[in-house]
């Protein structure tokens, strides 16, 4: 088994990934230019290949500064990674990728699986992902949800509230995004990485925004693949929470994918027994438990988080700052948590 970083273009990459079960949209090459022109970050995208033949493929970032640590990630800012490929091969990578955190200093080699995988690791299973059926049908869809759901739907509807779609969407998209962080108390990513995800993955990006009148109050971010689409991001400005607003833009995701013939709405991670996990599991929707495989130098066994007691001074400040301010503060932040 021949391991070494992979020096193709990305479509031998992605020919092969689009083969193995459970390549997710996180795995396609174009993340290794999105992640390097917006954040900076070194990649590392390992390949094992037997008899000339690629047989395993594996995405890596390192993610290193002085206040948050040094750390190999696949893959930081997403749901999903890990090692694709033989059984053979995904042992090779991950032994391959162990050497390299050893000899470079890293705090934590994460590898963000969604599946479990013969792996002689430890796994966090602090996140998880909820899913729906969409049948690839939005009439069965839509009678299939429970009633109390369909009427928490109508009512955004009834006071005006329309949800569109499309790349010029994305501004809006940001827009919403980094006030409801700013409020939460999280920085911001940047308009930079959306715009270059859109640029890199064209129609497989969906962004929507919900307006009332001409204000955008509520939108959303998801990735395509396969027969399945996550809402990777998405927010509600608190002061239209009222307004049920973020029932209509889940809805209108997942009729578009209906509509497309998906058969799966992935809501993307959340923590188990949060109010955002309760509100995904109102759907009809089910838990999927992730491997988030990992090996530490015994310091850390997560990647940073604005929740983690050690920050919990930082929230408290970042909500008291002007939106403004945290838009061109909080990327230089966020690109150090993964």
């Amino acid at each position: 088994m021949d391991i070494r970083p992979h020096e193709e273009n990305g479509q031998s990459w992605d020919r092969f990934i689009r083969s193995c079960e459970g390549w997710t949209h996180s795995h396609l090459y174009g993340w290794k230019s999105v992640i390097e022109a917006t954040f900076g970050h070194e990649s590392l995208y390992l390949v094992a290949r037997e008899n000339d033949q690629i047989a395993g493929v594996l995405p890596l970032v390192h993610v290193k500064s002085r206040l948050f640590g040094h750390y190999l990630v696949s893959m930081p800012f997403l749901n999903y990674g890990g090692p694709l490929g033989s059984t053979r091969a995904i042992t090779a990578l991950v032994d391959e990728a162990s050497r390299v955190a050893a000899g470079s200093g890293v705090s934590l080699l994460e590898l963000r699986s969604r599946r479990r995988l013969a792996l002689d690791l430890p796994a966090s299973h602090r996140k998880i992902t909820v899913v729906r059926q969409l049948f690839g049908d939005p009439d069965r869809l839509w009678a299939d949800l429970r009633s109390k759901t369909r009427t928490r739907v109508r009512r955004p509807q009834k006071q005006g509230i329309r949800v569109r779609f499309g790349p010029a969407e994305a501004s809006a998209f940001h827009r919403v995004f980094s006030r409801h962080m700013r409020d939460l108390g999280t920085p911001t990513l940047p308009m930079r990485f959306f715009a270059r995800i859109r640029e890199t993955f064209g129609d497989s990006v969906w962004f929507g925004t919900a307006y009332l009148g001409g204000e955008p109050i509520a939108a959303g971010c998801a990735l395509r693949w396969q027969d399945e689409v996550e809402m990777t991001w998405s927010s509600t400005l608190s002061s239209h929470r009222r307004h049920g607003t973020n029932m209509l833009l889940f809805w209108e995701f997942m009729k578009r994918g209906a509509s497309e013939g998906l058969s799966l709405f992935n809501f993307g991670r959340s923590t188990p027994g949060t109010g955002t996990h309760e509100f995904k599991r109102q759907w009809g929707s089910r838990d999927e438990q992730l491997w988030w495989y990992y090996r530490t130098d015994g310091e850390r066994e997560k990647t940073p988080s604005p929740d983690d007691d050690s920050y919990a001074w930082g929230p408290r400040i970042w909500r008291r700052l002007p939106v403004a301010l945290t838009r061109v503060i909080g990327p230089r932040i966020v690109r150090y948590i993964p």
